[in-house]
């Protein structure tokens, strides 16, 4: 959505599909970063968009073992908004696109799903769709897979995929609460186990990690004994658990870090997690994407427009993308390695010392969460 809101904005005919009707998807990442807010300022819509409703977040803690470390401090950013919004990733789509149909060559297509790639001579030229209204074909300059980690685009384009081991899953649900109960750490560690917490108003979105493979092992064990442990280390979520009373109100999010080796062919480029699956860690994923559609949308708008774009421009936008990638993906598979893995939580000693009495390192921590390495900006488009 932002890819196409940013090449319409710069001229381009562009035509972006979504599958559903709407796009409300419980997976959708909302943990809206600083360096994405900026992005927003430089394209003027940031104090707009912060009127939608959302939580911030100026500064990350985690409970550990019942005892709050901070973690994050973001209060220094070179930005505007120094904080993290939580909201809603559907009001995120939905303010975007609203603002990139005031565009007349953009298209947005509700309910159109892509079902195949149409190539020509070896080249991608356009995608095969179905919608409400049955098959269509679209032809295009150039195919822009944004279909995120099961995506059909690179699975049919066969792109080469390096898979890096994660040795988590996450069980996702909703947790009712008091809309004035505040200031709690996002993430928890108790007796090796860990949890986050997203305050949205009126309930917590739970994300509650587990060995890979185990969900039905811990569905054996009984959903009490889930909502114990969540009491445990949340106790202020209280009698709330309760209401979380059938399997059927959590969700198992499969959790993969990987990475394209190629992120494009003739006709087609991949970015966000269609390019480079993000793990939950740090909440990044939505960010980098963002990150990436900036970066595209520099790269690919003046050869769209006089139809000189090549394999060589993606190869461009790859080689400025990959760094950031690689950097947040290293450290995620050492956090997953080392902290929050599927067997045993655990921060070292040493670090929560030093998080508690360096508070450079936890400007340097709010750094590479909130902006990232290499953030990207607006203000090379026209």
């Amino acid at each position: 959505m932002m890819l196409g809101y940013l090449l319409a904005r710069a001229g381009v005919d562009v035509t972006v599909l979504e599958k559903h009707g709407d796009f409300l998807r419980d997976f959708r990442g909302d943990t809206i970063h600083p360096s994405t807010l900026e992005l927003m300022h430089e394209l003027g819509l940031d104090a707009e968009f912060l009127q939608l409703p959302h939580q911030e977040l100026r500064s990350v803690n985690l409970s550990l073992n019942a005892r709050m470390v901070p973690v994050a401090d973001f209060s220094r950013l070179p930005v505007h908004s120094r904080f993290i919004a939580f909201m809603p990733q559907w009001d995120f789509l939905s303010f975007l696109s609203d603002k990139a149909r005031q565009y007349p060559n953009f298209h947005l297509l509700m309910q159109t799903e892509m079902t195949d790639l149409i190539r020509q001579n070896g080249r991608v030229v356009g995608v095969r769709a179905t919608s409400p209204a049955g098959e269509l074909t679209i032809d295009a300059d150039w195919v822009v897979g944004t279909d995120g980690r099961h995506s059909r685009v690179r699975k049919q384009a066969g792109l080469p995929v390096q898979d890096f081991q994660v040795p988590i899953d996450v069980l996702w649900m909703r947790i009712p609460k008091d809309p004035a109960q505040t200031d709690q750490a996002l993430g928890y560690i108790d007796r090796g186990q860990f949890m986050v917490l997203i305050d949205r108003h009126d309930y917590f979105q739970c994300g509650y990690l587990i060995p890979k493979g185990q969900f039905d092992a811990i569905k054996q064990r009984g959903l009490a004994a889930l909502q114990d442990t969540i009491v445990r280390m949340a106790p202020f979520v209280g009698e709330h658990i309760r209401q979380l009373d059938s399997w059927d109100q959590i969700s198992l999010l499969t959790v993969k870090i990987d990475r394209l080796r190629q992120w494009y062919q003739p006709g087609l480029l991949c970015i966000g997690d269609a390019a480079h699956a993000m793990s939950p860690a740090g909440g990044v994923g939505i960010n980098m994407a963002i990150q990436d559609a900036v970066a595209a949308a520099h790269y690919l708008a003046e050869p769209l427009l006089n139809g000189t774009v090549s394999e060589a421009v993606c190869q461009r936008i790859q080689r400025r993308r990959l760094l950031p990638v690689r950097l947040i993906q290293s450290a995620q598979i050492f956090v997953h390695r080392r902290i929050i893995n599927g067997q045993n939580a655990s921060v070292p000693a040493g670090f929560v010392w030093a998080l508690n009495h360096i508070p450079a390192l936890r400007r340097f921590i709010g750094h590479m969460i909130g902006m990232g390495p290499r953030p990207e900006h607006i203000d090379r488009l026209h």
